[in-house]
C-alpha cells in the first residue's frame, strides 16, 4: 500500500491545500492529511483540533484520505505511521527553496522517507491561509479562496462570531 502524507497547518484550509489533497488522493492509497503544530507559528486562528474538523468535513467524499494532528517532527510522525512519501505543495521558487532543504533535513532523519512536490494551479498560486485570514477580516467574498462548507466557520472565527458590518 502506497501511504502518503500531506502536513501543514492548514489555518485554515484553503481551496489550494484541497486541490492538493485530491490530485494526492488520486495518486496514492492512501493519504494523511496532517496538521501539524508549528513552533514557529506557536497559536493560529483555528485550534489544531479544529482544523482537523475543517479538513475532515470537506474531504469527506474522498474515502482515502484521513485527517490527523500531530505535534512531533513530521519525519517521525511518517515514521510512526509507516508512510515512506510526504507530499507537500509548491507555489513559487521561494516555496521550493524552503521546501527542499525541509526534504532534505526529514530525510536525513528517516532515510526511506521521499518528499514530492506538487505544483500548485495557477488559480491558487497566490492563495494563503493568511491571505484567507485578512480578506475575511475585511468582509470579502471567500467562496474562490476557501471550500464552501466552512466559510461561516472562518467568517465567525474571524469575527470573534460578530457579522462584519461592511
Amino acid at each position: 500500500m502506497r501511504r502518503a502524507i500531506y502536513p501543514g497547518s492548514f489555518d485554515p484550509v484553503t481551496l489550494g491545500h484541497l486541490d492538493i489533497i485530491k490530485r494526492a488522493a488520486a495518486i496514492f492509497d492512501e493519504l494523511i492529511v496532517c496538521v501539524s503544530v508549528n513552533s514557529a507559528k506557536p497559536s493560529g486562528l483555528f485550534s489544531p483540533q479544529e482544523r482537523v474538523e475543517l479538513i475532515r468535513a470537506v474531504t469527506e467524499d474522498l474515502p482515502n484520505v484521513s485527517v490527523d494532528c500531530c505535534q512531533e517532527l513530521v519525519a517521525e510522525y511518517a515514521k510512526s505511521h509507516r508512510a515512506r512519501v510526504l507530499v507537500k505543495g509548491l507555489r513559487a521558487v521561494s516555496d521550493y527553496e524552503s521546501e527542499i532543504q525541509m526534504a532534505m533535513l526529514n530525510a536525513k532523519l528517516y532515510p526511506k522517507l521521499d518528499t514530492v512536490f506538487l505544483y500548485t494551479r495557477p488559480k491558487y498560486a497566490f492563495l494563503s491561509s493568511t491571505v484567507v485570514k485578512e480578506l475575511a477580516r475585511y468582509g470579502a467574498d471567500l467562496s474562490d479562496f476557501v471550500p464552501r462548507q466552512i466559510i461561516g466557520r472562518v467568517r465567525s472565527k474571524v469575527t470573534g462570531g460578530v457579522p462584519n458590518p461592511m
